[in-house]
């Protein structure tokens, strides 16, 4: 089976059985199609005893969320996958595992985390989870650092821009947060009732140049091999693990993105919370460790980069003392902005989360829109006056209570 085909469960199950090498051959096996993601088929397939089953995922040539008449390069699959192999190199035990893939059918087997479960929906449900922040912020330290030229001799790193320009899913990614939000767009989407905040944002200058800024750097900062796409939805969690997942959106750009985007993801949750929990401790509970994970996750990305570039950095003139430190307050202040960008599109654009929109009470939920759209805007615009994690993390709960 050579040539592209959307699966379903019995061609999925076939194409499993051909390969030969997940199950003994006289296994009883079964497939079932469960992903409800906007881009791809996602197929669990098992054995009659369920003491083995792998993940079978398949682009689609189109974003399943809107139908076909998005369409949509296969060759994120490659991407996928290669960044999942790159990322596992360097930081294996927080990265899913790819045991197959092909680029002709736009098809990869990983690892079964079934037995862990998607953070967004646990946070969600006022769940906690201890060694997030620490996890998050070891990934994105490892996986930035590695790819970066601090490391990477620049031949190599160039190659590697190369091979993993992702035209397409960056376009989605510039559309979606730099643009849409700042327009009158038919991707929009966001209640009447916001319509005046939206309006005074649109038209706040300052703003808008510093999500230019922001955009700017994202077009043209290869920094490193990014994931792309950090939410809360592209990380498995249970009590002692972490895997990212779904890195089809990689590509070389500025590190401050992807750690922007997480945080941006978490602060998406603080805000729900006072639409989602109605007790007060209960909801002071998960504020707290939502902020504390959010610190931990600062604080251990800038450590451990320092860590790294102190015993790791190969390229000299990078080595000068005081740079890295500069570079990373600058790395800081870019995920601030990103984070910025991830709250206001999440709010008022085309793709929005579970966390605000599964809050029953309209008017509850308005409020939180409300705060979520006034955070965003302020961390845009505050993110340069920070100059180290501490600032950060002030900033956010000054704008976050």
């Amino acid at each position: 089976m050579s040539k592209y085909v959307a699966f379903n469960n019995d061609t999925a199950l076939s194409y499993v059985q051909e390969l030969g090498q997940f199950f003994p051959a006289d296994a009883v096996l079964s497939c079932y199609e469960f992903g409800d993601g906007n881009l791809n088929l996602v197929f669990r397939i098992q054995d009659a005893n369920e003491q083995r089953s792998i993940i079978l995922k398949q682009a689609l040539p189109y974003a399943r969320c809107v139908g076909e008449s998005w369409p949509l390069t296969l060759d994120r699959a490659r991407i996928e996958a290669s960044v999942l192999q790159k990322h596992g190199a360097v930081c294996p035990e927080l990265t899913a595992k790819v045991l197959h893939h092909n680029s002709e059918l736009a098809v990869t087997i990983l690892e079964d985390l079934g037995h862990m479960a998607i953070l967004r929906g646990e946070l969600n449900q006022g769940n906690t989870f201890k060694h997030l922040g620490t996890h998050v912020g070891t990934y994105l330290a490892n996986t930035s650092f590695f790819h970066s030229d601090f490391y990477l001799p620049a031949a190599d790193k160039k190659s590697l821009v190369q091979e993993f320009t992702n035209p397409e899913l960056c376009a989605i990614t510039e559309d979606l947060f730099f643009d849409d939000p700042y327009r009158d767009h038919e991707r929009n989407n966001y209640p009447v009732a916001l319509e005046e905040q939206v309006s005074l944002l649109r038209e706040n200058k300052t703003l808008l140049i510093n999500v230019a800024k922001l955009k700017s750097k994202f077009y043209s900062s290869p920094q490193t091999l990014l994931h792309g796409d950090v939410h809360t939805g592209s990380l498995f969690v249970s009590a002692q693990e972490t895997k990212f997942i779904d890195p089809e959106f990689g590509f070389f750009g500025p590190i401050g993105f992807d750690l922007g985007s997480f945080i941006g993801n978490l602060l998406l949750n603080y805000c729900a919370q006072n639409g989602r929990i109605i007790e007060t401790p209960k909801r002071r509970d998960v504020h707290s460790y939502l902020l504390s994970t959010i610190s931990t996750c600062l604080q251990t990305f800038e450590q451990h980069w320092l860590t790294l570039a102190k015993t790791d950095t190969r390229d000299l003139a990078l080595q000068a003392p005081g740079y890295v430190e500069q570079f990373l307050q600058e790395v800081l202040q870019d995920a601030m902005g990103y984070c910025g960008t991830e709250l206001i599109r999440r709010t008022i654009g085309l793709a929005h989360v579970a966390d605000i929109d599964g809050i029953e009470d309209e008017a509850k939920r308005l409020a939180v829109q409300k705060q979520t759209l006034l955070l965003g805007e302020q961390l845009i615009l505050n993110s340069k006056s920070c100059r180290s994690t501490d600032d950060f993390y002030q900033l956010i709960i000054s704008f976050a209570h």
